[in-house]
């Protein structure tokens, strides 16, 4: 059976390739594998189950339920919830297994389902091929008493806005007066807690992209979107802006003059944050490899190391359990804060950017400041062998093109995981020696791995 599991869950068209009957089925061969690892001493396990607002998560919350019931797990619905939410409430409710539908940042035709582990932590790789080879097939079905119960858990959003503020050392005030910030919700999961949480921490808070209507959800608002934030920085006068996706596991930012500040940014600030508290582990940040060149300088400069890995918010997870590291993120603005979450979580991560704000009184401009970030170019290269990016003559145009720019560029070649492509990034001191190198490496990828 080919796999279903991608890097984020099970994600694709709703209704096209996942469907009703593929979300109970895979709330029953969760629950099959949950029990087979499980000590319950007679007790039935638990379960959590969130969503974001897209329609089609109504269905598919309702078919993930009825799969987890029907073998015996007892479920509770969080409803409309961002990702880090059900992560926390996995941990927090002592819940067994956890589960997200959600297609994150995709556009609302699509939706996903992702599973957690106890604890609040992605699958690995082996448990959701366990949960692929119990698709379909025979078992032992309870009946009677020994069926699931479903309830709703109704304090969700009170209680993880709460949590959320018990991260801070206090309010985001200065000077006795709260900053403004205005808040992209993407129309998506943090349109009810994100708002709630910013309030409560003490802020002035200007929301936008948080009126869901099951249609909406990252339409035109959110990280990918950040036109609208930028102009409502602006027009409100605001110290800062920040935008979350659909499920809210990660955010970008805005500062007060409308210019956007990335993920690696955002990090070079919490990882200053934590090293200047003295809390940074090992003074390490984890990073990927498309974290620009320029937040890996500056956090030499500060003092602090960068391990980077491959592209994926699950491989910096790993990498910091590995070393026992507290703070890794993406460009494209997932945070993880292992301090206070097991996942990215967007309005974590605005928070803490907030109290730096107030920590040190400066605005958000000048601490995003700290990161020059060099040009950078990317460039496709469709119809090649992705395979083969180990051709001796592909490798050492790389290396002579690596050579040239010393330490003020970088290359990287990233074979696509879909699709017959292969992608160039050059990093270079100026826009046009980044596009050159890129256009090169290019030519030599189309005549080294051209697909015969």
């Amino acid at each position: 059976m080919p796999r279903i599991f991608g890097t984020d869950g099970v994600r694709g068209l709703a209704n096209g390739p996942l469907t009703a009957e593929l979300a109970l089925d895979l709330g029953v061969a969760a629950a099959r594998v949950l029990v087979d690892h499980g000590e319950y001493a007679g007790q039935r396990p638990l379960a959590v189950v969130g969503r974001d607002t897209r329609i089609s998560g109504q269905f598919l919350e309702h078919a993930v339920v009825a799969g987890l019931a029907s073998a015996g797990v007892d479920v509770l619905r969080l409803r409309v919830l961002p990702t880090p939410g059900v992560a926390y409430f996995t941990d927090a409710l002592g819940a067994d297994v956890g589960v997200v539908i959600s297609a994150s940042h995709n556009a609302m035709p699509d939706n996903g389902i992702k599973f957690l582990a106890r604890g609040g932590v992605k699958l690995d790789d082996a448990l959701e091929r366990e949960i692929e080879a119990h698709l379909g097939g025979d078992w032992d079905r309870p009946t009677g008493a020994d069926v699931g119960r479903v309830r709703p858990y109704a304090p969700t959003v009170e209680e993880y806005a709460a949590h959320l503020v018990r991260t801070l050392d206090g309010p985001l005030e200065r000077r006795g007066a709260p900053l403004r910030v205005v808040l992209d919700c993407a129309h998506g999961a943090a349109s009810a807690v994100g708002p709630r949480a910013l309030l409560d921490a003490g802020l002035e808070v200007v929301t936008i992209g948080a009126e869901p209507d099951g249609l909406n959800i990252n339409d035109g608002y959110g990280s990918t979107h950040l036109a609208r934030l930028q102009r409502a920085v602006v027009d409100h006068g605001a110290h800062a802006g920040f935008a979350v996706d659909g499920d809210a596991d990660r955010c970008l930012a805005v500062d007060a003059t409308g210019a956007i500040v990335d993920g690696d940014q955002i990090l070079a600030i919490l990882a200053i944050a934590l090293r200047d508290a003295g809390r940074l582990a090992d003074d390490t940040v984890v990073a990927t490899v498309m974290s620009n060149l320029g937040f890996v300088r500056a956090m030499g400069d500060a003092g602090i190391s960068v391990r980077q890995t491959a592209v994926g918010d699950r491989y910096v997870l790993e990498d910091m359990r590995a070393g026992g590291f507290n703070l890794g993120g993406e460009q494209s603005g997932h945070v993880i804060m292992r301090d206070h979450a097991t996942t990215g979580d967007g309005l974590l991560t605005a928070l803490h950017v907030l109290q730096r704000m107030v920590v040190t009184g400066r605005s958000l401009r000048d601490l995003a400041s700290v990161v020059t970030r060099f040009p950078q170019v990317l460039v496709n290269v469709p119809g090649v062998d992705k395979d083969r990016c180990d051709d001796p003559e592909l490798l050492a145009a790389v290396s002579a093109e690596q050579s040239a720019l010393g330490d003020t560029g970088r290359v990287l070649l990233r074979p696509s995981g879909t699709e017959p492509l292969v992608r160039v990034m050059v990093e270079a001191a100026t826009s046009e020696a980044a596009q050159g190198v890129a256009d090169r490496l290019a030519g030599v990828v189309r005549s080294r791995l051209a697909l015969v």
